[in-house]
């Protein structure tokens, strides 16, 4: 017999052993060969995702810029005489209307200017009288070869030297009274006045260069912002006839404050900074804005009509550009490159021959797509929230109705 003879020999122990081996080998393979072919594959992830739809909707255009809030009109109100400051008739922080009185100077020293001018133009007048006069009789006299053509010449010029000096008294009368009105301080324009910087008894003086005080135009109000010389031709393609409306935000664009519209476009673009200077006027009737305040201005340039948006945070950015992920029919992520023009709010844009309106697109949750993966779908939060903050401004305002 030979050695494989013996080795599967029945009757050895060997060969015992050997054929309870192969025994189990094949009842394993039976058994692992019976199984449902499905238990053999990997069970397939699903990736929970949140959607938003695709939607049209008419998209402002913005271009955002930062700046500084400034009065419409701001004038240091400053004597125009000197003398002593005998009244301050405002109070700080107080809203005057143009004309309102201020302040007064000492007037007594003007006003005895002004007596001293008004009587040295009677006294004058009482000479142009006389010589008037006297030139009436010297015409009579002449007529009749009493007075000398030459008598009646000088008399003639005295005439007029006394004429003219009644001229200059009447323009020292009124330079007079001028500088005696000068005495009281009048409001030049409507606005709020500041802290004042000066107290009664001082002397003030015309040459001094601080004033008694600012009054600042808040009503409207002004903000200077800047653009980047590159948005010109979009501003000029919006057209400047029409008023474009201008949002103040917080420097922190957290908080509207003001709703307003664009005064003008600077005649020059700063060389230094390549950038170009906007003013925009607001009519602050809730005095939220104030002079030198940082602000975040929005202008609005147009609005594009029907235009075809997604959520912003939808978008992502790969090797080849921006995409985003769709959801088909069949609850899979499948990949749609996109390009987008503008952004605004939460949505931003897109033009894609792969996208339509009603899409379902991935918001959250893109990390651990691939093309192809299983999604579940899980609600998204924030729109749950907003959907639900529309309805209750909905139900507030039937009820209002009601």
């Amino acid at each position: 017999m030979s050695a494989v003879g013996k080795f599967f020999d029945p009757s050895t122990s060997r060969g015992k052993a050997a054929l309870g081996a192969i025994v189990l080998v094949v009842a394993a393979a039976g058994y692992h060969a019976l199984q449902p072919a499905a238990s053999k594959r990997a069970p397939e992830v699903t990736v929970p995702v949140s959607v938003e739809k695709v939607t049209r909707q008419d998209v402002p255009v913005m271009r955002v810029g930062y700046g500084t809030v400034r009065a419409f009109n701001s004038v240091v109100l400053k004597v125009r005489v000197d003398g002593a400051l005998q009244k301050i008739l405002f109070k700080e922080g107080q809203d005057v209307n143009e004309g309102d009185v201020l302040a007064q100077i000492d007037p007594r020293p003007y006003q005895a200017a002004l007596n001293q001018a008004l009587a040295k133009k009677s006294q004058d007048e009482a000479q142009l009288a006389k010589a008037r006069n006297d030139l009436k009789r010297f015409t009579t006299l002449n007529a009749s070869q009493f007075a000398s053509q030459q008598s009646l010449e000088t008399q003639q010029t005295n005439v007029a030297a006394l004429e003219a000096t009644v001229k200059s008294d009447e323009a020292a009368v009124e330079n007079a009274r001028v500088q005696l009105g000068y005495t009281t301080i009048t409001a030049p324009v409507s606005g709020r006045i500041g802290l004042r910087q000066a107290d009664v008894g001082n002397i003030m003086r015309a040459a001094d260069q601080v004033g008694l005080a600012v009054i600042s135009t808040v009503h409207p109000i002004s903000a200077i912002f800047s653009l980047p010389a590159s948005e010109l031709p979009t501003l000029t393609r919006a057209g400047f006839a029409k008023p474009m409306p201008v949002y103040a935000y917080t420097s922190d664009d957290r908080e509207k404050l003001a709703e307003g519209e664009l005064l003008t476009v600077d005649s020059a673009v700063d060389e230094t900074s390549g950038s170009v200077k906007l003013k925009a006027t607001f009519q602050n009737a809730d005095n939220r804005l104030w002079p030198g305040q940082s602000i975040s201005a929005h202008l609005l340039v147009t609005t594009t009509k029907d235009a075809l948006t997604v959520p912003a945070n939808a978008v992502q950015r790969g090797p080849t550009g921006l995409f985003l992920y769709v959801v088909d029919t069949n609850n899979k992520a499948v990949v749609r490159p996109v390009e987008t023009t503008e952004t605004f709010g939460t949505s931003v844009i897109v033009v894609s021959a792969d996208i339509k309106e009603g899409d379902m697109v991935v918001t959250t949750g893109q990390s651990r797509l691939q093309p192809g993966s299983k999604v579940s779908i899980h609600a998204d939060k924030g729109a749950e929230a907003k959907a639900e903050g529309k309805a209750g401004e909905k139900t507030d305002a039937k009820a209002g109705e009601r």
